[in-house]
Parts: structure tokens; sequence; C-alpha cells
């Protein structure tokens, strides 16, 4: 078990680096802040100059891997890190420079037992990109076929739990300090950034996302997935079919080309909608790098590391709050979030409704060149405060995706409506899935499963099972021990001690050198 002092010195090494680079002012000021975290925050700074504007993705690119990834996923919590912050990291670049071939031949070797040879007639030495966690190259197979291999950097897993054991036991310190800490549960964030991370991590699990996505995307026009090759895949590699395309970010290249591009742009749109509300599986990393547009118009996505799942209720539910958006139904939008039990049953429906309408009325009609879905998103932050709304961690992917896909969709076609376009297609699916026929499709379907199942409910009943809400039952969240819990004995407290010291000492040292230079 890692010790809290080895926790905290972590804490305050990678609080230097924010601080140098302004990130540490916001948390100082703002007056939800925890007073330990405010300590904490001002010991960190002690002695930096921090620029005028701070920069969080400069400073979570500088600490390294993971905080690379920590700082994605809190690029889509405005309501956690503040608007300001949640923009800047939206920049974040997930590129590290590339590990040399040579190391990249021996984990090739490592990991299948057997000379590359035997595998690819062909490596490019060059990566064509690297990122945090893995980098590609272009290859050959022996059997001919052109793809791009993806292979995890040496050591990488290894450093990933390092830092999320400190992350964890953080989160887990501040939302013990109660309040608005509590309210937007860190700790839940920790665990699904955890999830997601251990699943990129794996890159078995990543050629499954891509099979299970090719499946749910195969009646979509125009939208494709590569084939992966299963027999030179493993957890640490990933071998899939090579695309070749534009990237959709070139716009000049897409135009040259001679592309539809306001039909890429809804095409895209649909494409997330179908798999987001019609399959429950999406991908969820939709960003400008990893979608292609073939020579034929067909939009081709890669990376599969990051993919979100909605349960059919919840899918429901998402469907008729964006219709009830865009036909201005506020009422019935504000009455789903109290039967999804996402906003407490004590607030009033009305009163959510009048503020669902201050958000919503003025998105309607206009292209997103003058309102867009990510500022109905901060506008659906701010509100969640006054009533105590907790935060819903499995809809924190779909806002992410919804919000890359607009500003994709905006490149493509400045004009382009998202509710415009949206909005046939959630009628359709609400008429299909919600209608008279379906409803007793699903009555018939239920009621006979129903029938199966009345032993279990009885024993259910009889233990007094209680109802589950809307929101998915949350992952086991880790045992921490709290630093004020532990025994108070005198050898604990001295390496508490110790690295409060070591940490004194080092921004001590930092200026004495700055005052010296």
């Amino acid at each position: 078990m890692t010790r809290p002092s080895t926790h905290i010195w972590r804490l305050l090494k990678w609080g230097r680096t924010l601080a140098r680079h302004g990130a540490l002012r916001g948390i100082e000021g703002d007056p939800n802040t925890p007073q330990p975290v405010r300590r904490l925050v001002r010991l960190a700074r002690l002695g930096t100059i921090q620029p005028r504007i701070p920069d969080y993705a400069s400073a979570f690119q500088a600490i390294g891997p993971a905080a690379i990834k920590l700082g994605q996923t809190l690029a889509t919590r405005p309501d956690l890190v503040g608007e300001e912050a949640a923009h800047n990291l939206l920049s974040l670049q997930d590129s590290l420079p590339p590990v040399p071939y040579a190391q990249i031949e021996a984990q090739l070797e490592s990991t299948f037992g057997q000379p590359v040879s035997a595998l690819y007639s062909e490596i490019d030495p060059e990566p064509v990109g690297a990122a945090s966690i893995a980098q590609v190259h272009k290859g050959v197979t022996t059997d001919g076929r052109t793809v791009a291999i993806k292979v995890l950097r040496p050591g990488i897993r290894e450093k990933f739990a390092r830092d999320i054991n400190t992350y964890e036991w953080a989160a887990a310190h501040v939302e013990a300090m109660g309040g608005e800490a509590a309210r937007l549960r860190p700790a839940l964030t920790i665990a699904n950034f955890k999830r997601w991370t251990n699943r990129e991590l794996d890159l078995r699990r990543e050629a499954a996302s891509a099979s299970e996505l090719a499946e749910a995307t195969r009646g979509i026009h125009g939208y494709s997935v590569p084939d992966i090759d299963w027999d030179r895949t493993n957890g640490r590699v990933l071998t899939i079919a090579w695309v070749d395309g534009v990237k959709i970010s070139d716009v000049a290249a897409l135009r040259a080309a001679g592309h539809d591009l306001p039909e890429l742009a809804k095409r895209l749109v649909l494409a997330f909608l179908t798999q987001a509300i019609g399959a429950g599986y999406f991908h969820a990393d939709m960003h400008q790098g990893n979608l292609f547009v073939r020579p034929d118009g067909e939009i081709v996505a890669i990376d599969f590391g990051i993919m979100g799942r909605i349960d059919r209720r919840a899918r429901q539910w998402l469907a008729e709050i964006l219709y009830g958006l865009t036909t201005g139904n506020y009422k019935r939008v504000a009455e789903i979030h109290f039967e999804a039990q996402y906003v407490p049953s004590y607030h009033s429906v009305d009163e959510f409704a009048t503020a669902l309408r201050a958000v919503g009325e003025p998105m309607r009609g206009k292209p997103v060149s003058e309102l867009s879905v990510g500022q109905m998103l901060d506008g659906l932050f701010a509100i969640t405060r006054d009533f105590d709304m907790q935060t819903q961690p499995h809809l924190l992917l779909l806002q992410k995706t919804m919000v890359m896909v607009e500003g994709i969709a905006t490149q493509l076609n400045p004009e382009i409506n998202m509710w415009d376009v949206a909005s046939p297609y959630v009628k359709e699916w609400i008429r299909d899935e919600l209608g008279p026929e379906s409803a007793l499709a699903d009555r018939i379907r239920e009621d006979t499963e129903t029938l199966l199942r009345i032993p279990a409910l009885v024993r259910r009943l009889e233990e007094q099972f209680p109802p589950k809400g809307g929101a998915p039952e949350p992952p086991p969240l880790p045992e921490i021990e709290l630093v004020w819990d532990r025994r108070r004995k005198r050898r604990g407290w001295l390496g508490y001690l110790a690295a409060a010291l070591a940490g004194g000492a080092v921004i001590w040292g930092g200026m004495v050198a700055g005052w010296l230079g």
C-alpha cells in the first residue's frame, strides 16, 4: 500500500507544475474549494511565477501521460473545473515524443513470442502517430495487406497504475470534506477514469470495441470501421486495416477532392445519433484526428480506446430530452429529469422547467455559428447546482462526444443547425421505440419475462430490495484510508511530517535558485 506521505509528495510535485502554468489560480479562488485543499495549493505555488492567463492544457501535458488522459476527462466537467479550464483542456493534445523503433520491435517480438518478420513483411520505423499510451506504425503483413500497427509504450501500464493510485487517494479525501466537493463526486469521476484508462491499456479490448461498433453501425450509410487483424492483435499490440483517406479536419483537401461538405456534416451527426440513441454504443473519441474520408465519400473512424454505452431506458430519456428541447416542451424535459431521479424530488418540476427554458430557448432556430450544443451543455451545468443535481458519470462521455461532433460538423458546414439535423431522427426513433406498437410489444415481452421471474421477484420483495433510480448503479469505489482516520501512531505521522518537510525543502530550494539566478 502506498503511504500517505508518497501521495502528498506526488501531489506537491504535480502542484508545482500546475502552479508554473497558472493552473491553480481557479482552485484557490473558488469559494467552494475546501480549506485544506486551498492550503495545499498555496504551498504548491509558493515562490512560482504564474502567467497572467492560465494554460491548463500545457500543465497537464508537462506532468505526463496519465495527466494528459485525466485532463481530457476533466474537459467534460466544467461543473468540476470551471468553464475556462474545461475550454482550455479541450485543446489538450494527446501526443508525446515517439519511443525509438528498436524498443517497439522488441515489444512486438516479446509479446508475440516470435520474430517480427514472421508477422509483418515491412514496418515503417517512423511512427504515424505517438500518443500518451501507444504509438502507431504503418506496416504490411506477410500476406500482403497494408495495416496500422498500434503498440503500447513500454512500462506505460505501471506508470498509469501508480499515478491513478494517487488520484484515487486525493479524490477520496476531497470528497470526504463534504459540501460542494461531495456533490460533484470526484471519487466516482476518478473511478470512471480508471475504468476507461484500463480499457485503453488493453488493446484486445479496443479491438473488441471496434468489432462491436462495426456490427452496430453496419446499417449506417457512408460510415464504417476498419477490419481487425485478430491474428496480429493481443493486449499490447493492435493490428487494423490501413485507412487511405483525408482527415476530416482538412477542409481544403476535402473540398479539392469534390466532397459535399454539408452532406458529410449531416452524415456525421446522424452517425453519432444512430450509435448513441439507436444502438446505445458509440465511439466516444470522435475528434478530428480519428475520422477520415475515403475517396468515395465514406467516413471511416479509428482509435476505439474510449467507447460509451447507454442502456435502453436511459436512451429513451435522452431521446425525449433532445426532442423536448428541440420542440420547446421544457415541462416534459423537466419531468424526465425527475422520473430518472437526476433531480431530487423535493424540488419543483415547474421551476426546473423554467430553468431549462432559459437554457434551451436561445438555441432554437439558430445555426451553430451563433449558438451551439456546447453552450447548451454549459448552461445545463450551470443550473445543476441550484437543483442539487448530482453528476451523472454515464452521460459524461456522451456530452463530450456531442461537443466533438458539433465542432467537426461546424467546420464542415458553419450554417448547420444541430437541432434541425437531429430532430427528424429523434422523432422517428421515439415513434418506433415509444409508439403504440412498440409499447404493446414491450409490454408483452416484459410481462412474459416477469412471469418467468416471479419466484425471484417475490424473494426480492421479501428482502425489501430498494428500487433503482434512472442513473445506473455506480461501480464500487476503492477503499481509501483517510489520513485523519489513521491511528495516530507516532511512526505513521513521521512519514506525513517528512513529506511536508521535504515538500517545503523543494519549494525553498526553488525559491533560492530563483533568487540566485
